[in-house]
């Protein structure tokens, strides 16, 4: 007698991450992959319509984070088996996973073996659930499964807008914002990067695209925006496939571009892409200010230097004047060196404020990218200091699925 093929759904955000694994599963001759989606939403959506019998779930998603897309798929349909993939190989990850029923937890990227060896079990486990009447199960949640996705997924969610800012001029805050929107950019999660630093920005000369359009050509018809409008506007850079919204060239025409103007311009934004990016100045000019309270997350960059922590620990103060949480800052310490004394561990503690993640110096690539304007996530991203911003990537994506799943439970209630 034939054994059914095992019927697999991949989760995750990343295109490139979904393509690899489906090589990887071609050759199978018992497995089959029915599915890809490009969010936890979308795969909770999928995991009713295909009804897999495995999901290979992604946990850092910009929507529903993998954990809980995981417990909901459970709850909903008992006999698909789920096995997280995760960059992340925190004990306190995999316990969580297993808490919301997932059936393995394997470390990105997995061994081929590893990785086949969990399906074939989950798969086995899954087809032994079926068998033991799952029908029933099936018949008597569909409806309400079908319902269920109806009405949550008629309305698309804004993008959200993560501010890179830095209370110090000269700790790399234009070079992180640049290579973090690049690291954050693919085909299902667009980015914008947009320079908020209207007198002296600096994000198309990092990009080697200087003396084309800037926000001007937008700021003047802010209540009449068309999409196709701004696309015509935006720089497209085509090494990265980011688009741009520049800084005036010429310092004295900032003036000409009010707070209201700025901040509707991102707005808009929010409704045409994934993730707005926003490049500042040091100084808590009024567009800054509007800016830092409209974010979804706020990336705090200090270095080890005493007075860009001194001045981290006074902006942290005023963010609690104006009500905004440590819950939406992801506190980053750049070209950090080992052999200085100030560890980002003494600066969490001192500032009450953990650094969550550390950039490495190397002056050599970072400087050498900026006069070549070529990011050096487009070519030296393999090296530590790219490895940085890839943890940084991951450590805003995480904070965004964590704000945006207490935001649920707190609707709910």
């Amino acid at each position: 007698m034939a054994v059914d093929k095992i019927r697999i759904l991949i989760v995750d955000d990343i295109a490139e991450t979904r393509e690899n694994i489906r090589k990887l599963l071609q050759f199978e001759s018992d497995v089959d992959v029915v599915g890809a989606a490009r969010s936890g939403k979308e795969g909770i959506q999928l995991a009713q319509e295909l009804d897999p019998d495995v999901v290979l779930m992604d946990i850092n998603m910009p929507d529903i984070d993998g954990i809980t897309a995981t417990d909901i798929i459970r709850k909903k349909s008992p006999h698909i088996q789920v096995v997280i993939l995760s960059v992340q190989s925190d004990q306190n990850y995999m316990r969580k996973a297993m808490l919301a029923g997932a059936r393995d937890f394997l470390t990105k990227p997995p061994l081929g073996d590893e990785l086949i060896s969990a399906i074939r079990r989950a798969g086995e486990m899954a087809q032994a659930e079926r068998a033991k009447g799952a029908q029933h199960h099936l018949a008597t949640t569909s409806v309400a499964g079908a319902s269920n996705v109806a009405s949550g997924f008629a309305t698309i969610s804004k993008g959200k807008i993560i501010t890179v800012y830095s209370p110090k001029g000269g700790t790399g805050c234009t070079t992180i914002a640049v290579n973090l929107a690049i690291a954050l950019n693919n085909e299902d999660t667009r980015v914008v990067l947009v320079d908020a630093n209207l007198q002296f920005g600096d994000v198309a000369i990092f990009v080697n695209e200087q003396g084309k359009n800037t926000i001007l050509e937008l700021a003047p018809r802010v209540d009449e925006l068309e999409p196709d409008v701004v696309e015509e506007i935006l720089i497209n850079h085509g090494a990265s496939g980011l688009r741009i919204l520049a800084a005036p060239q010429r310092p004295e025409m900032a003036d000409k571009i009010t707070t209201d103007q700025f901040t509707k311009v991102v707005q808009y934004l929010q409704k045409m892409y994934a993730y707005v990016v926003i490049d500042t100045a040091h100084i808590l000019s009024d567009v800054v200010l509007s800016v830092i309270d409209i974010s979804d997350v706020i990336v705090l960059i200090t270095t080890q230097e005493i007075p860009a922590i001194k001045n981290a620990r006074l902006f942290l103060d005023l963010l609690q004047t104006m009500g905004i949480g440590k819950e939406r800052i992801v506190f980053a310490m750049n070209r950090y060196d080992k052999r200085i004394g100030i560890t980002p561990e003494r600066v969490s503690e001192n500032l009450k404020q953990e650094i969550s993640v550390t950039i490495p110096l190397d002056e050599k690539i970072a400087i050498t990218a900026v006069n070549r304007g070529v990011p050096f996530m487009l070519d030296n991203k393999s090296q530590p200091v790219g490895r940085g911003i890839f943890s940084l990537a991951e450590a805003v994506r995480a904070r965004l699925t964590a704000l945006e799943s207490e935001n649920e439970v707190s609707g709910r209630r």
